[in-house]
């Protein structure tokens, strides 16, 4: 099994793949002009804009939903991983992928929102709804479909749980198969309630975790605030291998930097469309731009304070290709969430490891339920006019098993698994993204158009030429909708 799911992330993360991401994002960056600085502005004011309506939620919840699954145990796990086998380096990638990959993540998002129908009396749409209507490859479309139920509610489910049961374990000794049936319970409730319950819960955890663990990374890296210029030094260096101890392996860096930065922010991957379409507002581009917003507070604010807390303190290992240490500060801890309570008690004794067993809690339980959300929308595209109710049942069951067996399996086969699937999404979506540029790019010039003209923006695909946006041409009515 370990030996096959290693040959498949070989396949799907080989050096021409990490390339190819890094190409991509920086593709859609120079044609949207760098719209992550140009309209650094509106990504942040536009995500407190709107309401939410029968049909859809609002552009914050939407936004809540999208972090939900970008702010996981790959901010902290993963972060670490990345330091781990791609030394300090890695995480200068992983800025990088975050910078250019906010490219990706308004073109996808974009076209979720482009695409998007009202479906069983609420939005749906991503990747699979753009693939059929945008290309018309209906057989692609059914492709990415099953990839995504395959890999959000079998394989990805695991790495959350797995994280969240070891943190617990470590921290409370809280045995691995009882916070098992506690995540079950208590996904369960929420998952049964629909995407207004996931969006309201989201909305709350998220945003008041992700502060209060950037809270606590300030007071970590002020604590140790000489340390910081060396730190952010030895970053650039590494990354560019000018450092004697990390310049041996700077294909590591990148290869891991672009890996968990990708796995942690999503940009690309097909997941954040999914909640985007879901998003009431009046231009696709609004909710575009918000998503790439996500895409920098995912990496940029979390990322980077459990990076700082990690490397200010020291608090780290790193091996080379062959296995060999080439920094051993933590002798016999293993990469992962370890390395951030490790980081948190040398400052505050008695703390670290029971904060980010909590932190870990709520990141990757929320992150659990965006993928419950995901695989919906995959599931629902697939039954489109058919009796949805015990498939959608069937999937519940299997996401709810999945993390269970997650939080009790070992930790490098979750990782391993959730790669496959990851990998397998971010493959499909790329070539379709590739394919759909020209209507996410003319939903852009028609966003700062109409912005120039001092109008608040409102889609209409007609006249941009833009074929099957059923729902705008049909169904939108300003009037009815704010946004």
């Amino acid at each position: 099994m370990e030996e096959l799911v290693g040959w498949l992330n070989g396949i799907l993360w080989s050096q021409p793949v990490i390339y190819a991401i890094l190409g991509v994002g920086l593709l859609f960056s120079v044609l949207t002009r760098f719209l992550q600085v140009r309209h650094i502005k509106d990504m942040f004011v536009l995500m407190f804009q709107g309401k939410s309506s029968k049909q859809g939620i609002s552009s914050f919840q939407a936004l809540a939903v999208a972090l939900s699954g970008r702010v996981g145990t790959g901010n902290i796990a993963g972060t670490a991983t990345a330091i781990a086998m791609g030394g300090p380096g890695a995480v200068f990638w992983m800025w990088t992928i975050a910078f250019i990959g906010a490219g990706s993540a308004f073109v996808e998002s974009t076209l979720g929102q482009i695409y998007k129908v009202n479906q069983d009396g609420q939005y749906r749409g991503g990747p699979a709804y753009y693939i059929e209507k945008g290309i018309g490859w209906k057989w692609f479309a059914v492709i990415f479909a099953f990839s995504a139920v395959i890999a959000l509610s079998l394989l990805l489910p695991g790495i959350q749980s797995n994280s969240i049961a070891s943190g617990m374990e470590n921290a409370f000794g809280i045995s691995k198969s009882v916070t098992g049936i506690v995540l079950v319970g208590l996904i369960g409730i929420i998952i049964f309630g629909g995407i207004k319950r996931i969006a309201t819960v989201a909305q709350y955890v998220v945003p008041f975790m992700a502060l209060a663990y950037m809270f606590v990374a300030l007071i970590i890296v002020v604590m140790n605030i000489s340390q910081f210029p060396a730190v952010i030094s030895l970053i650039v260096r590494s990354a560019f291998a000018a450092d004697s101890a990390f310049g041996g392996i700077i294909g590591l860096a990148v290869a891991w930097g672009v890996k968990r930065g990708v796995f942690s922010n999503e940009a690309g991957q097909g997941t954040g469309p999914h909640a985007a379409a879901a998003a009431e507002v009046s231009h696709p581009a609004k909710q575009g731009l918000v998503q790439a917003a996500s895409v920098y507070i995912d990496t940029l604010l979390v990322c980077s304070a459990t990076a700082f807390m990690i490397l200010v303190t020291g608090m780290y290992n790193v091996k080379d290709a062959a296995g060999n240490f080439i920094v051993e500060n933590l002798p016999g801890v293993d990469a992962g969430p370890a390395f951030t309570q490790n980081a948190i008690e040398s400052v505050m004794p008695g703390f670290g490891a029971s904060f980010v067993a909590i932190a870990l809690f709520f990141f990757a339980f929320t992150t659990i339920m965006a993928y419950y959300y995901m695989a919906e929308t995959n599931i629902a595209y697939m039954l489109r006019g058919k009796n949805g109710t015990i498939p959608m049942t069937i999937l519940k069951i299997v996401l709810l098993v999945a993390t269970f067996f997650g939080a009790i399996r070992a930790t490098g086969l979750a990782w391993d698994l959730g790669d496959v699937g990851l990998g397998l999404m971010v493959w499909l979506n790329l070539i379709a993204i590739l394919i759909l540029a020209k209507p996410a790019l003319a939903a852009l010039r028609d966003y700062e158009e109409q912005k120039k003209q001092g109008l608040d923006p409102v889609f209409d695909p007609v006249k941009l030429g833009i074929k099957n946006a059923d729902y705008w041409e049909h169904e939108y009515k300003k009037e009815d909708n704010v946004g």
